[in-house]
């Protein structure tokens, strides 16, 4: 998330703050502990939803949904990652991105489309520019490319940056190749305020691949001057395991990379979910980030795949990506520790900081066999006083959970479709699920943007917050609560 100035907070936020931390400091010192276990909305073991069928807790009811549209509109066409600014959501395609408007939430219409192949497009926005990721290896960097294998020198694959000055009409003005593509990429504002970085993961080396050669334990920092984005470039590709990564297992893949980045610039943080490893990094120096601790699960674990910290900087909660998004995980069989969520307490101070395992957090309903259902993207929610975040779980949707207290986790809201057929696992559901100014917008690789309404007692505070910018891999603090 882009740090927005104070200015741009809603002053009545001051005040129920005041309100809650008047409250809080009457209370006993034991009280958030006593409190510290929410009791779950009630829940289904076993969701057994039709196609297409709708259920979700009291809670949390879909207030909106507009399907993809052409050319967006085949089963290929998956829908991915989100950003938000202002009254627009930006969500990006395997075949490129749609700007939104939604102004108003209940009635979303989109604004322009802009075709520009190139997987997974992961996108960010900032001011009037977007950046987009290529993961897949092209034959040049045009919007008019086609797909070329890697093992061609001449081959394609970075970041596209774009000008969204006119929303109705992005220009594409700029491209940055980067090693091994980028799967994903993270915006960390500069110091000076004239510049931007992108911390760009990628992984999957191979001895074929020109571009792409083992070992691959970097990543690429590419430098953006606000002022003059064409001249855009890498700056650094600092080597984040100097000693190799994890070496992998039967059922745990080996680190040859990073899939994604969390960073917080304001506490000069960043958690890295590295396939095999989680770290977690000093940033004071955009262009050399440092790795201070690193942790693995060698039990559980099976590609580390996200990372949120806690609006204190003082948790990260890593996903694990069972079964690369493709695969039904939420069953009995594959039980409630695998394909889920870690949280870990941040202990220590300075370079002692390390990484404590609390527990994991999975959802509580088996979803059927023929629906791709593991932990992936969400944001955190700006509850007052708790860490409360919502998630995408694919196929089995969107859930809101409290994980204030580390080591007992549990869900107060979920949302779900029944699957999208009851014969064969077609890969769908919701890719990322992110809280953005009062509302729940959820990316559904095959049925477009969804948005949901979030009523509970419990998180009313979190719709007196507003922000001008939202991508959710920066987070920005809320209120110092």
């Amino acid at each position: 998330m882009h740090r927005s100035p104070t200015s741009r907070i809603r002053i009545v936020s001051l005040a129920a703050a005041a309100l809650l931390v008047a409250g809080v400091a009457a209370a006993p010192p034991s009280s958030a502990q006593e409190t510290s276990r929410l009791s779950a909305e009630p829940t289904t073991v076993d969701a057994g939803l039709g196609v297409d069928e709708i259920s979700s807790s009291p809670n949390l009811r879909q207030i909106a949904s507009l399907p993809k549209q052409a050319p967006f509109d085949t089963e290929s066409a998956y829908g991915t990652d989100m950003a938000f600014q202002g009254r627009y959501a930006f969500v990006g395609n395997y075949n490129g991105f749609v700007i939104y408007d939604i102004a108003r939430p209940s009635a979303p219409s989109i604004l322009s489309q802009v075709l520009c192949p190139g997987s997974q497009n992961d996108i960010s926005v900032h001011g009037n520019l977007l950046f987009l990721s290529t993961d897949s290896s092209r034959s040049d960097d045009s919007c008019a490319s086609v797909g070329q294998p890697a093992s061609v020198k001449e081959s394609w694959e970075g970041i596209k940056i774009f000008d969204i000055s006119n929303k109705r009409n992005p220009r594409y003005i700029k491209s940055v190749e980067t090693a091994c593509g980028s799967h994903t990429h993270t915006l960390v504002p500069g110091k000076d305020r004239r510049t931007v970085y992108l911390y760009v993961s990628s992984y999957s080396p191979r001895a074929e691949f020109p571009d792409c050669q083992p070992p691959h334990d970097s990543i690429s920092i590419v430098k953006v001057p606000l002022n003059k984005p064409t001249t855009a470039a890498v700056v650094a590709t600092p080597n984040l395991f100097p000693d190799g990564g994890y070496e992998g297992r039967p059922g745990g893949s080996a680190t040859t990379g990073c899939h994604d980045i969390t960073a917080y610039p304001a506490r000069d943080l960043a958690a890295g979910a590295c396939m095999g490893d989680g770290v977690l990094m000093d940033i004071a120096n955009r262009e050399a980030p440092r790795v201070i601790n690193r942790v693995r699960d060698t039990v559980n674990f099976a590609f580390w795949h996200s990372a949120t910290f806690n609006n204190a900087g003082t948790k990260v909660v890593f996903t694990d990506e069972l079964g690369g998004g493709g695969a039904a995980t939420c069953n009995e069989a594959t039980g409630p520790q695998r394909g889920a969520d870690a949280i870990y307490d941040i202990t220590g101070r300075g370079d002692a900081r390390t990484l404590t395992f609390g527990s994991y957090y999975k959802i509580p309903r088996a979803n059927a066999d023929t629906e791709n259902c593991v932990a992936h993207n969400g944001s955190l929610i700006p509850v007052l006083g708790r860490d409360i975040m919502v998630q995408a779980w694919y196929q089995g949707g969107v859930s809101v959970w409290d994980f204030t207290d580390s080591r007992h986790p549990v869900e107060i809201g979920y949302w779900e479709r029944g699957p999208l057929s009851d014969a064969t696992l077609t890969l769908g559901g919701s890719w990322s699920a992110y809280w953005y100014n009062g509302h729940i917008y959820s990316s559904d690789i095959q049925k477009g943007l969804d948005v949901l309404e979030l009523k509970d007692p419990r998180t009313w505070t979190a719709k007196l917050t507003r922000v001008q910018e939202l991508n959710v891999q920066t987070q920005a603090g809320y209120l110092s609560w």
